[in-house]
């Protein structure tokens, strides 16, 4: 997915939407979008597995006909996938008690290999009640629990062909009664970009934003999912990529600030595939590696030279990064892990070496530890705090795109073979 070019691109492309805010009880329980209940890959549960192979630790797994850079998405009982079978996609709905297939929705064909990535990269998103799920190929389907098709839209239909040169990547972010959908593009397309607000009930466009920026050839093109950044009395949508980061109301889709630096080269290749990572007052938007931006909320209008708190020039290309509002740690796609002071920029510790190339899964927070998985299936856990600690590595050996999942005591990681069910549920 990214852009050496194009190999590891595809993949970064795991990115998820996001749920209405959970209650604390909720929010050891389930894994309702690809970041989780709290919507930056942070999890507030306890002693989870640090060790594990593919015979130890294990409490079930399933087979999978391919690989996805699509999330596992948990409530309760179910776990919901996108799932490419053949030139098919499908959401699959398993019981999570016996890791078998509860029941399978067609979403549609069209499903086709662009370098890593196929048509199943968008995670689902779920409030307990109903399922959404959107594909590569502009599909939007919503469904209750028991697989009955509720509504679906066809976003390509209605507003023009994606134009953006990997695929079709992002998910959808869920906010209370609504879907916020972006759709950036620009290196196969004159169309504009876009965001979405639509309705989680019927499935109608609520709000179209177009959102033009000055980027050029490629770097128009963005595989992030959007966040959702909450100060005061305020709540905003987060948009990166086409080297600027905006902010927009959540009712109308009005831009309310921007922010150039994304991309101060103006390289012609600056897609941007790591999305943006809310924790309390605190924005970071990853660009391609450099630089990633630290921003403070509250602008209007062009903040770039208000609200940029700092900016680091070792971010990421692929892999998300993950922060406790204290230490914000960055994987880059070559593994290399660094540390740095969330507040101030300030490196902590840098340049440690995990495995050599290639990362697209993004490091999950949870327990004290880092969870990060290479894309061979090797994942490493590194204790959290201004020390860097290897305690562990896991290694499945087999091509893993998807970012791991964290609920009731268990980690779920996905490869191109199997689901896999870390642990024991937690009673």
């Amino acid at each position: 997915m990214n852009g050496r070019p194009a190999r590891r691109l595809a993949v970064a492309v795991c990115v998820a939407g996001v749920l209405a805010t959970p209650s604390p009880a909720l929010r050891a329980e389930n894994w309702p979008q690809w970041r989780g209940p709290t919507l930056n890959g942070v999890s507030g549960e306890k002693d989870l597995p640090v060790k594990w192979s593919k015979t130890e630790n294990i409490a079930w797994k399933l087979a999978m006909p391919s690989w996805s850079g699509s999330t596992p998405i948990i409530w309760g009982d179910y776990i919901f996938l996108n799932v490419a079978e053949g030139t098919d996609l499908f959401l699959w709905a398993l019981d999570r008690t016996k890791g078998t297939v509860r029941w399978k929705q067609r979403l549609g064909g069209g499903n086709q290999r662009m370098r890593k990535q196929n048509m199943s990269t968008p995670s689902p998103v779920t409030d307990g009640t109903g399922v959404w799920v959107m594909t590569g190929t502009g599909v939007l389907k919503a469904f209750d629990f028991s697989g009955k098709e509720l509504w679906m839209r066809d976003l390509q239909k209605d507003y023009g062909r994606f134009g953006i040169q990997w695929g079709y990547g992002s998910s959808p972010l869920l906010y209370h009664d609504a879907l916020y959908v972006q759709v950036l593009h620009g290196m196969t397309t004159d169309d504009p970009s876009y965001v979405l607000r639509i309705s989680k009930a019927n499935g109608r466009t609520v709000w179209r934003q177009e959102r033009p920026t000055a980027a050029r050839r490629e770097s128009p093109d963005a595989y992030t999912t959007p966040a959702l950044l909450r100060y005061g009395n305020a709540t905003e949508i987060v948009v990166t990529g086409g080297d600027v980061v905006t902010g927009h109301d959540v009712d109308t889709g009005k831009e309310l600030w921007r922010a150039d630096g994304l991309n101060p080269t103006n390289d012609p290749a600056n897609r941007v595939v790591a999305s943006p990572v809310v924790h309390g007052n605190l924005l970071f938007a990853p660009s391609r590696e450099r630089p990633l931006l630290a921003l403070k909320p509250g602008g209007r209008g062009n903040v770039t030279k208000s609200h940029v708190l700092w900016e680091f020039q070792n971010g990421p290309d692929v892999p998300t990064p993950v922060t406790d509002g204290t230490y914000l740690y960055v994987v880059n796609d070559r593994g290399i892990m660094f540390c740095l002071d969330a507040k101030t920029g300030k490196e902590i510790y840098g340049r440690e070496r995990l495995q050599s190339s290639s990362y697209s899964a993004s490091p999950v927070l949870a327990d004290g530890k880092i969870y990060i998985t290479h894309e061979d299936g090797l994942t490493s856990v590194v204790r959290a705090g201004p020390k860097f600690e290897l305690l562990a590595e896991n290694d499945f050996d087999e091509h893993t795109l998807s970012s791991p999942a964290v609920s009731d005591g268990q980690i779920f990681i996905r490869t191109e073979a199997f689901l896999y069910a870390i642990g024991q549920r937690r009673k």
